[in-house]
C-alpha cells in the first residue's frame, strides 16, 4: 500500500492510499481522484520522503526562543488546521439542518415567507433558482459538497 501526499488545484493538501504508483497515475487519469474540501479533480501527487534529516534546522533552532519556534510550528501547520476546522463547520452544517433535496427553492421560498416553521436547510439548486432566490431577497449560501462527503465525515 502507498500514502501518497496529494494536492489539489486549490492548495488543499490531503493523503491518498493507493495499491500502487500506477494504480494512482490510471487512477488520476480517469479524474476519480478528488479533493476532500473541494471536490476538485485536478490533483497533483507532492514530493516525500520517508525520512527526513532536520540536523541543520535543529541547529539553526539552538539559539532561538521557545517562543518564536511555536509561532514558526504554528505557521507550518496552520493549512491543514484551516483544513480540519473547515471539515468541523461542515459537520456541524450538516448535523444541524434538514436535507430537503432537490425541493430547496421551494422550502427556502415557504420559510422566508412565513408560510412554514423557519429551521435550517440544506439542498441543490441550479443556478438560475439561485438567482432567482437572491433577487427576492432569500439569503442562500452555495457550498460545493464533496462526493466524499456524502458518505460518513472522518
Amino acid at each position: 500500500m502507498k500514502v501518497l501526499d496529494l494536492r489539489c488545484t486549490n492548495g488543499h493538501g490531503f493523503e491518498g492510499w493507493f495499491a500502487s504508483e500506477d494504480e494512482f497515475m490510471t487512477q488520476n487519469g480517469r479524474g476519480q481522484i478528488e479533493c476532500p474540501l473541494c471536490a476538485d479533480r485536478i490533483v497533483s501527487r507532492l514530493p516525500s520522503a520517508p525520512r527526513l534529516n532536520l540536523s541543520s534546522q535543529r541547529e539553526a533552532v539552538e539559539g532561538t526562543p521557545p517562543a518564536a519556534v511555536a509561532d514558526a510550528a504554528v505557521a507550518d501547520a496552520s493549512p491543514p488546521q484551516l483544513q480540519a476546522q473547515w471539515m468541523q463547520a461542515v459537520r456541524r452544517m450538516l448535523d444541524n439542518t434538514e436535507d430537503v433535496g432537490t425541493q430547496f427553492p421551494e422550502e427556502a421560498r415557504r420559510i422566508h415567507y412565513g408560510e412554514i416553521e423557519a429551521r435550517g436547510i440544506r439542498g441543490q439548486a441550479s443556478a438560475d433558482e439561485r438567482r432567482q432566490l437572491l433577487d427576492e431577497g432569500i439569503e442562500i449560501m452555495s457550498l460545493p459538497m464533496p462526493a466524499a462527503l456524502k458518505g460518513p465525515v472522518q
